[in-house]
């Protein structure tokens, strides 16, 4: 029995003592260890990179030039071409071909569109058929003539002779001149036909729709297939125009003035424009003229103003904001030049005036040059463009390269 029992105690398996470590586990242990001191640095490098800071810009904006002045009187209107035609054709057709689209720029005589010329083609051709017609019975008057002309030279010498009788004389004569008088029909009958065939000539060019003068296309009214004609013709089916050209040559603005300030504008005056489209852009212009005759409903008298820069952004229908200056003195001080920022932009680095220019999510540390104090603003000679957005009340930690982002 007790042997027993000391059999069944050696088949026990004695788990307080831990197995021997297998081959290689040592290894992963390693790799396990330096994977985790891995992921710990990058966790610490990617909460210890530079954060970007937090800023508040403004746009840096251009001072007047010397000699300018002051406006007098402000007021908005619109952009509007002097020059601008619907084209259409002279003759009602049906459209074979349209060559434009919007934005296309066509030059003068530029075929813009061609309507089908079978009728006016056939026209032509019969008119062609009759001026062949008529030179072909000049051709047969004239040889008749020929030989009537023959027949009474000859027997006005017979009849000298009295071999024949004085009325054949007569009667050769008269046929002579009765063929003279059909020849000069029949040629004026050639001059008709060929007038005739000049108008058809014309009536099979009215089929082609040219550019009455350069410009740019803003509307496309017709496709092929379409019935056109210079009158319309009721209902919805009939267009009447190939396109819309504008010159961008005649490009002005025309604002509404109140009848109680009409006073302070007057012509070849000095005006400065902005387009709500572009409100940091501003254009130089004059006027032109005030057109002699009011508003009475509101009280307002149109004034034309000549654009003195062309440029493609530029369009009509645009809204516009215009300021009617001063005339510049020649004796009048100069104001300063350069740019205008906020006072709290300029700050003091390492001895000198500096500002931070905000460039792709970084700023750029620029010495200055300040100028006068201009109220809450500051002007600066050098250092800063028109346009560029500098960092107000910059931070003491912000430096050149920083990465800031603009607060909202």
């Amino acid at each position: 029995m007790n042997a027993s029992a000391e059999l069944l105690k050696e088949l026990r398996i004695d788990r307080r003592t831990p197995p021997p470590p297998a081959p290689g586990s040592r290894r992963w242990l390693w790799i396990v260890i330096a994977v985790v001191v891995l992921l710990g640095a990058a966790v610490a490098a990617w909460m210890l990179r530079p954060q970007a800071i937090e800023v508040q810009t403004a746009p840096a904006v251009a001072l007047g030039e010397a000699g300018s002045s002051a406006s007098v009187l402000d007021a908005s209107g619109y952009v509007v071409a002097r020059r601008m035609a619907t084209v259409s054709a002279k003759i009602t057709g049906k459209v074979r071909e349209v060559m434009i689209e919007e934005g296309m720029r066509v030059e003068e005589g530029q075929v813009m569109a061609t309507l089908d010329p079978i009728d006016a083609g056939a026209q032509r051709d019969l008119y062609a058929s009759q001026v062949q017609a008529a030179r072909s019975q000049v051709a047969g008057l004239q040889a008749q003539l020929t030989q009537a002309g023959a027949e009474a030279t000859r027997l006005q010498a017979l009849v000298g002779q009295q071999l024949v009788s004085r009325s054949q004389f007569d009667q050769a004569v008269a046929q002579r001149d009765s063929l003279r008088a059909q020849l000069d029909t029949a040629q004026r009958n050639v001059q008709v036909a060929g007038n005739q065939l000049a108008i058809a000539d014309l009536g099979v060019d009215n089929n082609i729709v040219r550019a009455p003068f350069s410009g740019v296309v803003t509307a496309k009214a017709a496709q092929p297939g379409e019935i056109v004609s210079p009158l319309s013709a009721g209902g919805g089916f009939t267009r009447t125009g190939i396109g819309t050209i504008v010159d961008m040559e005649s490009l002005e603005i025309e604002v509404e003035v109140g009848e109680a300030f009409i006073g302070r504008v007057q012509p070849k005056m000095p005006v400065e424009a902005t387009l709500n489209a572009y409100p940091e852009w501003k254009i130089p212009a004059e006027v032109i003229a005030i057109v002699p005759t009011a508003d009475r409903g509101k009280a307002t008298v149109k004034v034309r103003v000549a654009i003195k820069t062309r440029d493609p952004r530029i369009v009509p229908e645009m809204g516009v904001r215009v300021s009617f200056l001063e005339q510049a003195r020649p004796d009048a001080p100069k104001k300063p030049q350069g740019v205008r920022v906020p006072a709290n932009a300029v700050v003091e680095r390492e001895g000198g005036s500096v500002v931070f220019v905000l460039a792709e999510g970084t700023v750029q540390q620029r010495s200055v040059t300040p100028g006068l104090a201009l109220n809450a603003d500051r002007q600066l000679l050098t250092g800063v463009r028109p346009g560029e957005r500098v960092v107000t009340s910059p931070p003491d930690t912000l430096r050149d390269g920083s990465k800031v982002k603009e607060r909202s």
